[in-house]
């Protein structure tokens, strides 16, 4: 089993305190927090130990779980890192490109492992479709949120859209040609609503809007492609397929048939792939573990985190 420890213990640090105290693959040795008042609850509470220094916690794990602000992303990566350690970093990757590239270097250079926390990858309802999409060549995708104090000293782009710019990047496989976009600050000091237009050099073109404003939740997107449509709800968990092949020549009574102007005539069928149920933050860790002990690619490479930050800073270079 690896050893791994927690750097941050606010909200989403202590789901992984919890989720790697449950699983069989690691062995949770404890816990850093800044705000040492927090933590004496934390460990009073749960039970974790807690180091005094971020330093004392990396020396005693294998894996450095990094929960903290995105500010202190890379400090903590980085010296981990040095130290040896393979790092597993929640999205955002860290606060610049600059830093997300520097931290990639250090990983090549002292031989461990990385990932990001994009978790959306590990949406069952994703998984459950991503095999299906071929070269979709319109995307479009909405994620909305009620509003929550908490996130809002970064844009919404990097609260919330970064989750579908990192689908959408690992499904198009394409570089980016042009990005236009528009985002308004309605209660935050940064934009609370933003859309945007990323075209890529394949052709294709994906839609984003993102909102922390909304009186309802909605995560939801959409892939349209040669002779298919497909559309997954990452909030509900569900998918959907609709699929078009040649019609038979001898129809039955309840086929579907659509006919183009040019007379060709394609059936409409459903598909209804299962969606397993998971829990999507133990899945990422538990496969990081794998890439680790496998000595194989992470899900979301370092360089996956890295140019879903590039893409999201674009958008908001756009404002």
């Amino acid at each position: 089993m690896l050893k791994a420890g927690v750097l941050g213990a606010g909200h989403l640090g202590k789901i992984h305190l919890k989720l790697l105290n449950q699983s069989d693959k690691y062995q949770l040795v404890g816990f850093h927090d800044a705000d040492k008042e927090n933590a004496k609850k934390v460990e009073a509470e749960f039970g974790y130990k807690f180091f005094e220094t971020v330093e004392e916690l990396i020396e005693a794990v294998d894996v450095v779980d990094i929960v903290t602000p995105t500010l202190s992303h890379y400090d903590c990566a980085k010296l981990a890192i040095s130290k040896g350690k393979n790092i597993f970093v929640e999205k955002p990757i860290t606060n610049t490109v600059q830093e997300a590239e520097a931290l990639r270097t250090l990983v090549a250079e002292y031989k461990v492992k990385g990932q990001v926390g994009h978790v959306e990858r590990f949406n069952p309802a994703f998984t459950a479709i991503k095999d299906l999409l071929d070269k979709p060549m319109f995307i479009e995708a909405h994620r909305l949120a009620e509003f929550n104090p908490r996130g809002t000293d970064v844009p919404v782009v990097l609260d919330l859209m970064i989750h579908d710019i990192d689908i959408i990047l690992s499904v198009v496989q394409s570089k980016v040609k042009h990005i236009s976009a528009s985002g308004v600050s309605v209660i935050s000091e940064t934009p609370d609503i933003a859309n945007a237009r990323i075209e890529f050099v394949n052709g294709c073109v994906a839609n984003l809007t993102a909102s922390r404003i909304s009186l309802k939740s909605m995560r939801k997107t959409r892939f349209f492609q040669r002779d298919a449509y497909i559309s997954v709800d990452f909030l509900e968990k569900k998918c959907e397929v609709v699929k078009m092949k040649d019609a038979p020549k001898n129809p039955g009574d309840f086929d579907m048939i659509l006919q183009n102007a040019e007379g060709i005539k394609k059936q409409i069928y459903f598909a209804n792939p299962d969606v397993a149920n998971n829990n999507a933050i133990l899945d990422e860790l538990e496969t990081f573990a794998d890439a680790i002990n496998n000595n194989t690619k992470p899900v979301v490479t370092l360089h996956d985190g890295t140019e879903a930050l590039r893409v999201a800073n674009m958008i908001i270079d756009q404002f």
